[in-house]
C-alpha cells in the first residue's frame, strides 16, 4: 500500500528572509511580511513571537504597527518562496523518493513506498527529514498516512513535529478532524459550517445527493480521497536539467519478461542520452505507471557515475520481482535523478602495472539491496574506539595506516563492558575474571600497554589512563580486558575493570 508524506513549511517565507539576511534581522524582534495589493497592506507571515504578541495573518498592516513596537516589517517576495519551495522538492526528490511534488505554497508531499527501509522505518525518516531542516534553519512539521489528503491535514492541524497514522487506519484517525483539513474552498467550508457540520466525519455522513447539489462535487471528492477511496496520484517535479526517457503502452503490460524487455529498452535511451551530455548516472529511478492511476517504483544507486547498459539494466531487472503490476502498466518511465560529468580513462597496460579489481558493482548491487556498507579507516589515535570511523567502500586510501607495535582484536566491543576481577595492584594481570555471567580463569596474559587520554582535545582526561592486558583463559580464548587508572591514584580513573574486545 503506498505511505505519503506531507511536510508542512508553516514560516518558510519567515525563514528564508531570516537565513538570507544572516544577522542583519535581530533575533528577539518580532518579524511580519507585508503583502500589497494597490494601497492596501496585510500580514502575510508572521514569526511565532509576533503571533504571541496578537498578531495575525490577515491583520491590516497599520494594525499591526499600532499593536507592536519596534516591529520588523519586510515586503512579501512569493516569487522567491516558491523558487525556495521548489529548491527543497528537488533536494527531496534526491534524498528520499522518485515522487516529489509541491503541495500549495508551504509543503511538500511525497510517496515513500518502498523507501522507507532506506531511512530506518517510517519513524526514523520523518525525524530525521525534520532535524535535517531544522540544521539549515527552516521550521517543518511532517506526517505520513494512506493517502495524500490525510497527511496533508495532520501535516497542518497537528502540532506534533511529526505524526505517523497506521496502516489502514486513516478512516478512523480523521474522523474527528474539522473539515479545513479537506482543502476545501473557503466559500464551501463557510458554508457547511452554516449547516452545521463542522467535522470530516459529519460531512461523510451526509447524503450525497444533495451535498452535490448544493455544494458541487468537490466536497464528494476530497473526501474520497482522503478515505482512499479516489486515487490522487502525485506528478513528480521535473527540471530541463533531469535526463528522462519513456514508453508509453497501447495495451497495457503484466509480465515479468516483458517489464525486463523494456527496461533494457529504456536504459539503452537514458545512457544514449547520458553520453550526449557526457554524463554518468550517479541514481536513477523507474517509475511504473498502473491502470489505476498508482505509481511504483524501484530506485537505484550507483557508487561512482555509470552509462553501462548492462550495469545499469542489472541493478533494475534484479528487482523486477518487487513490482505489482495490478491490473497492468501503461507507462514506464527511467529518470537519472542524479547525473555527474563521466570522464574516459585510458586502461593501463597489464604490461605495466597490475589492474585494480573494480569492487563498485558488487557495492551497487549489494546497496541496492537494503545493505549499508562502510569501511574502516584508521584515526590518529591511540584511544581505541576512537582510532577508527565509517567511511565509503569506494572511497579513496586516506594515507593513515594503523600502528602496529602491540596486538590488537579482531573484534572490538562498541562499548566496554564491565567484569568482575581478582587481580594484585597496580600492575598485576587479572588472576580469574567474570563476564557475562561466567566464571574465567586466566592461563597466560600479556601487558600492562597503557593508554593515555587525549588531554590536548578532552582537558578532562589530563591524567586518566588505562592499562590494557591480553589475557588467556583455560579454553584457549583470549581477550583483551583494561583498567581504567594505574592503580594506585584514583584522578586517574575508576580502578573497574572492563572488557574491550576479543580476539578471533
Amino acid at each position: 500500500m503506498p505511505r505519503v508524506v506531507s511536510v508542512y513549511f508553516p514560516f518558510l517565507s519567515i525563514d528564508r528572509i531570516r537565513r538570507q539576511a544572516c544577522d542583519a534581522l535581530p533575533a528577539d524582534k518580532p518579524l511580519v511580511v507585508i503583502a500589497r495589493s494597490g494601497a492596501k497592506r496585510w500580514i502575510s507571515a508572521a514569526d511565532p513571537t509576533a503571533l504571541k504578541l496578537g498578531l495575525r495573518v490577515g491583520m491590516p498592516a497599520s494594525k499591526a504597527q499600532a499593536m507592536v513596537a519596534g516591529l520588523l516589517m519586510v515586503d512579501a517576495r512569493p516569487t522567491d518562496d516558491a523558487g525556495a519551495l521548489e529548491r527543497l522538492a528537488l533536494w527531496a526528490l534526491r534524498q528520499y523518493s522518485p515522487v516529489v511534488a509541491v503541495d500549495g505554497v508551504d509543503g511538500l508531499v511525497m510517496d515513500t513506498e518502498g523507501a522507507d527501509h532506506l531511512q530506518g522505518g517510517e519513524e526514523l525518516l520523518l525525524s530525521g527529514l525534520v532535524n535535517r531542516m531544522r540544521s539549515h534553519g527552516l521550521t517543518a512539521r511532517a506526517a505520513i498516512a494512506d493517502t495524500w489528503g490525510a497527511a496533508h491535514a495532520f501535516a497542518r492541524l497537528r502540532a506534533a513535529e511529526t505524526t505517523i497514522v497506521p496502516v489502514g487506519e486513516v478512516t478512523k484517525a480523521v474522523i474527528d478532524l474539522p473539515i479545513v483539513a479537506l482543502r476545501l474552498a473557503t466559500e464551501t467550508v463557510q458554508g457547511l459550517r452554516v449547516l452545521g457540520i463542522d467535522t470530516v466525519g459529519q460531512l461523510s455522513a451526509m447524503p450525497r445527493a444533495p451535498l452535490t447539489l448544493r455544494f458541487g462535487p468537490e466536497p464528494a471528492r476530497r473526501l474520497d480521497q482522503m478515505f482512499g477511496r479516489v486515487a490522487e496520484p502525485i506528478e513528480p517535479i521535473r527540471t530541463p536539467e533531469l535526463v528522462e526517457v519513456s514508453k508509453n503502452f497501447a495495451e497495457p503490460i503484466g509480465a515479468a519478461e516483458t517489464i525486463a524487455k523494456y527496461v533494457h529498452l529504456l536504459v539503452g535511451q537514458l545512457t544514449a542520452q547520458l553520453a550526449q551530455n557526457g554524463l554518468g548516472a550517479r541514481r536513477c529511478d523507474l517509475i511504473i505507471h498502473r491502470v489505476d492511476n498508482t505509481l511504483q517504483y524501484m530506485r537505484a544507486g550507483l557508487a561512482k557515475p555509470v552509462r553501462d547498459l548492462a550495469r545499469l539494466s542489472k541493478l533494475l531487472c534484479d528487482r523486477i520481482e518487487t513490482i505489482e503490476p495490478g491490473f497492468g502498466i501503461e507507462k514506464m518511465a527511467l529518470v537519472a535523478i542524479s547525473a555527474e560529468p563521466l570522464e574516459e580513462r585510458q586502461v593501463v597496460s597489464s604490461l605495466l602495472d597490475e589492474a585494480v579489481a573494480d569492487i563498485t558493482p558488487l557495492v551497487d548491487i549489494l546497496g541496492n539491496r537494503g545493505y549499508r556498507l562502510f569501511r574502516v579507516a584508521p584515526v590518529a589515535s591511540d584511544v581505541p574506539e576512537r582510532s577508527a570511523r565509517r567511511i565509503s567502500p569506494t572511497a579513496p586510501d586516506i594515507g593513515q595506516a594503523w600502528a602496529a607495535k602491540w596486538p590488537r582484536p579482531s573484534r572490538l566491543l562498541a562499548n566496554p563492558e564491565r567484569i568482575k576481577v581478582i587481580a594484585l595492584l597496580p600492575d598485576q594481570p587479572p588472576a580469574v575474571f567474570t563476564w557475562r555471567g561466567k566464571r574465567r580463569k586466566v592461563i597466560r596474559a600479556d601487558g600492562p600497554e597503557r593508554i593515555f587520554g587525549e588531554w590536548w582535545l578532552r582537558p578532562r582526561e589530563f591524567q586518566a589512563v588505562r592499562d590494557y592486558f591480553v589475557v588467556e583463559d583455560e579454553l584457549g580464548e583470549r581477550y583483551w580486558v583494561y583498567r581504567a587508572g594505574d592503580g594506585v591514584d584514583p584522578e586517574t580513573g575508576s580502578h573497574l575493570w572492563f572488557l574491550h574486545g576479543v580476539f578471533g
